[in-house]
């Protein structure tokens, strides 16, 4: 293919819309726009001049997937705004529901959005109702992760999506503790299950590199998605507060979603799994690193699709801390959140949504009312990295078909695990020639 354009005006069955048109002249890619549609919902408009106690479970209204994300990312920042301690048992307690957020919220995607693209199918609806079939082997191995994760955030924090326990300052309603044996249980059960999806992901030859900067929150201490500082590959480091003043925002004239690159450098990045894979490596949980040792050598990786593989190893490093967590957490019952005379303040949240970094920042007057708020999403984060790197993967394929590299720009855009990405066959591709 020499010249015209590659057009994908509908991104169909995914959270909003979204894109991509690709310019080619005389064998060169000379433009390429990943495209977000509909992104714009006002949320952070809609939540000024309201009491800060509303706040966090509306924001998590945002995403239905993540929703847990958005709320412990506001409970954080409209805490520190307030100089609110959490106790250990809220901290604990956050963190279980966390890990079964990422165990429920990857299991989606690896095994209902990417499965097909493994094993060379159209949907998950074309595997075998047959149990001898590898393919369903994996289809079942998800529901019992999945479900396992959804059950533990049900009991833990009320709901997988949604959740109305957590409040700011602490828990609203505390957890049963007699259903951890179960949950124990249950995890050690699953943890061979998962090992096999790990196996699939390491096997899988996909490719696509480029030299890209990685940035993900970091705790010296132990792998955490909700707290740490900032860093980045060169081991720059930058408290959360900090964080916006890191990065540069871009206006994408094309796109309702704002793309972000380094203050200091203006390069690209990408947040997600992969980076945290990267950056934290040394700091999974000993028993995932003992059982599955031979499926961690390729990070730090600059192959985009082994953002899959990153996301397929969290897993088990979310059972293992989930383990962990409750054969030795004391619940106590009559615990009341913390709280606090309102005050006016700044505070900032920031937690590695399945995405990636997530950051909300929530100014209060001292009435406790929002003053501000602002909110930045791992996908927009993304855009530019997506972008780059569908530059490259066109420009080094221009003489395949045209179905394959529509099916390759699906692959690429999905192993992101943007918000969008909700289907396996999303993208509806127009040829025009010149």
């Amino acid at each position: 293919m020499h010249s015209g354009d590659i057009t994908i005006e509908n991104i169909s069955k995914i959270e909003g819309s979204a894109g991509l048109k690709v310019t080619i002249q005389d064998g060169q890619v000379t433009d390429l726009k990943f495209i977000i549609q509909d992104y714009r919902r006002f949320y952070t408009q809609v939540v000024k001049s309201k009491p800060i106690a509303g706040v966090p479970a509306f924001l998590s209204r945002i995403c239905g997937t993540c929703s847990v994300s958005h709320l412990f990312a506001s409970l954080e920042a409209i805490e520190k705004s307030q100089d609110i301690k959490i106790s250990e048992q809220t901290r604990i307690l956050r963190r279980l529901a966390y890990d079964a957020l990422m165990i429920r919220d990857h299991a989606l995607h690896l095994y209902f959005f990417m499965l097909p693209d493994v094993l060379g199918i159209d949907s998950i609806l074309d595997i075998p109702d047959d149990p001898n079939d590898f393919g369903h082997t994996l289809l079942h191995d998800s529901f019992d992760i999945k479900k396992l994760g959804t059950d533990i955030s049900n009991t833990i924090i009320g709901a997988a999506i949604h959740a109305p326990f957590p409040t700011i300052g602490g828990f609203v309603k505390n957890p049963d503790p007699s259903k951890f044996a179960e949950f124990i249980d249950r995890l050690e059960k699953i943890r061979p299950q998962v090992i096999r999806g790990i196996k699939l992901f390491y096997d899988w030859k996909a490719e696509l590199f480029r030299n890209s900067d990685y940035l993900c929150l970091r705790n010296n201490d132990h792998f955490d998605f909700l707290e740490g500082e900032v860093i980045n590959s060169d081991g720059k480091r930058v408290a959360e507060e900090d964080f916006y003043k890191f990065l540069k925002a871009v206006v994408i004239p094309y796109s309702q979603a704002e793309g972000y690159v380094f203050s200091d450098t203006h390069e690209d990045y990408l947040v997600g799994s992969l980076a945290r894979l990267n950056l934290n490596l040394d700091l999974l949980h000993p028993r995932t690193k003992a059982d599955i040792s031979q499926y961690l050598n390729f990070f730090p990786s600059n192959n985009v699709y082994d953002n899959n593989l990153a996301q397929a190893v969290e897993i088990l490093q979310a059972v293992d801390d989930a383990i962990d967590i409750l054969k030795n957490v004391k619940i106590n019952p009559e615990e009341k959140p913390v709280t606090k005379p309102v005050k006016a303040g700044i505070g900032v949240g920031v937690v590695e949504a399945p995405r990636g970094i997530l950051y909300h920042m929530a100014e209060v007057d001292d009435k406790g009312m929002i003053k501000d708020y602002d909110v930045i999403v791992p996908t927009s984060q993304n855009q530019i990295n997506i972008e780059n790197d569908l530059k490259k993967f066109f420009q080094e394929n221009l003489d395949k078909e045209e179905a394959t590299l529509k099916l390759e720009a699906e692959k690429i855009i999905r192993t992101y695990d943007p918000c969008m990405s909700c289907a396996t066959n999303f993208l509806k591709l127009e040829i025009i020639r010149k």
